[in-house]
């Protein structure tokens, strides 16, 4: 009855009606948008290049809600924009003037967002470029040629196309951030993944109903079962977080006592959200792909085929390391204790400064080990099922990890309007407050 009076109260306010009505206005523009094929593409043959391979193309096209099989001027997909968030970000750790830029506050924050834009058009100008050459040399199963008029015209016409529709994307995330609920980038990526939903039950459901499968009718509500305990332990996981207890020392400023207070220095089991998975992906198919231009390549891409114990291994194995090293990129303890400090904070026990640093990295790396196991156990996870029941399991990996986490957050921010305007959240008064991830723009893959 709380979850149902709370549905109700997003209707009672009517900033956040027209806010919502925004956001879906936005999706149904980008939904249609991945129908637009880009000029001088063969539609049909493209569908079926995308349907034979199982290598790049296919990480492509999941990312992108199906534009890639379409060939659509969304194909890229907001990818790019992401990519160039995470590539400021690692520079920001090795440049100093982009270091002190981020810290500048919103000043800064705009110039290294302007950056991003800028990055985001260059490499989608040079991902369309790399497409539209690797186009022209592909065909269908009946030789049919997915680029009727290959050359330099269609060449330059598809960067354009391609880019222009990255921007127009790039764009819409910002608007349904600033004017509507939650953050754009992220459901952009939740829309995409969560329009293919209905085409990858009905793929289940067929493949449970076969001769040849391995699973009984049971198996649908076997199935389904798991779905929910891998929601149930994404949600779970996603909201956990360590609190390191911090207190504030008293100080006299003019008359005025200040500080004395006690308050906690969260910490995410699962900090680095889901660029781990993408990044070991990634690398993973990148051999497939390249075996095609390099074929000295074809025997390690052979060695590492998808869902072999060897690809599994390297899987597991490059999730927990890229764990570790976005953690460290976007969590520094070293500033997180100067700024303790700077402010009279200090952790019970602990001394001020680098015995402070060296605790909170240790407590990090310890929780990050946990969640690297968690992201690994829930990517690997569809594999397993695949190999062992004989059917495509399509409910879990990146896709719930990022439909669950942007759900989070969208309802943590409607939340937050209800209770600013005094209404009841979904839990009712007395119940818990929804915690969403706060995904940064490169966790949103979103986040």
């Amino acid at each position: 009855m709380a979850a149902a009076s709370g549905l109700f109260n997003i209707f009672r306010i009517a900033e956040l009606r027209k806010r919502l009505v925004f956001t879906l206005g936005m999706l149904a523009v980008y939904r249609l948008g991945i129908f637009v094929t880009t000029p001088g593409v063969d539609r049909r043959a493209m569908q079926d290049v995308v349907a034979q391979q199982g290598s790049l193309l296919g990480l492509l096209n999941f990312f992108s809600g199906g534009a890639f099989e379409q060939l659509s001027i969304f194909a890229l997909g907001i990818m790019p924009y992401v990519s160039a968030s995470i590539i400021l970000q690692l520079l920001t750790v090795v440049v100093p003037s982009l270091e002190k830029m981020q810290k500048e506050g919103e000043l800064g924050r705009r110039k290294i967002t302007q950056y991003t834009r800028y990055g985001t058009v260059i490499l989608s100008a040079i991902q369309g470029y790399g497409i539209a050459t690797y186009l022209e040399s592909l065909r269908a199963g009946n030789g049919v040629a997915v680029v009727g008029d290959p050359g330099w015209g269609f060449r330059l016409l598809t960067m354009v196309s391609l880019a222009a529709g990255t921007a127009f994307i790039m764009w819409m995330g910002e608007q349904i951030t600033e004017r509507g609920v939650g953050n754009g980038i992220s459901l952009i990526i939740f829309a995409g993944i969560v329009a293919r939903v209905p085409a990858a039950i009905y793929t289940t459901v067929r493949q449970l109903g076969a001769s040849g499968s391995q699973l009984s009718g049971l198996g649908l509500l076997v199935l389904t079962a798991l779905m929910v305990v891998v929601i149930g332990a994404i949600v779970y996981v996603e909201r956990g977080q360590r609190r390191i207890p911090i207190q504030y020392a008293k100080r006299m400023v003019g008359r005025k006592l200040y500080g004395g207070q006690s308050t906690h220095l969260p910490l995410k089991v699962n900090t680095s959200g889901v660029i781990p998975p993408i990044f070991a992906s990634s690398l993973l198919l990148l051999p497939a792909t390249m075996a095609g231009w390099f074929p000295f390549l074809q025997r390690m891409s052979n060695a590492i085929q998808a869902g072999s114990w060897i690809y599994n291994t390297i899987y597991v194995a490059l999730i927990i390391f890229f764990a570790y090293f976005y953690t460290a990129v976007t969590f520094n303890p070293v500033d997180v204790a100067d700024n303790l400090k700077k402010y009279g904070g200090y952790i019970p026990g602990i001394r001020p400064g680098k015995k402070t640093a060296d605790y909170i990295d240790f407590v990090l790396s310890r929780i990050t080990f946990g969640g690297a196991i968690y992201l690994a156990a829930i990517c690997v996870l569809p594999t397993i099922i695949t190999n062992e029941f004989g059917v495509n399991f399509y409910f879990g990996g990146t896709s719930l990890l990022i439909v669950v986490g942007v759900a989070l957050d969208t309802v943590q921010q409607i939340e937050g309007h209800l209770i600013t305007r005094h209404y009841e959240g979904f839990t009712g008064p007395r119940g818990p407050r929804i915690r969403g991830r706060r995904m940064t723009t490169g966790q949103a893959v979103g986040a």
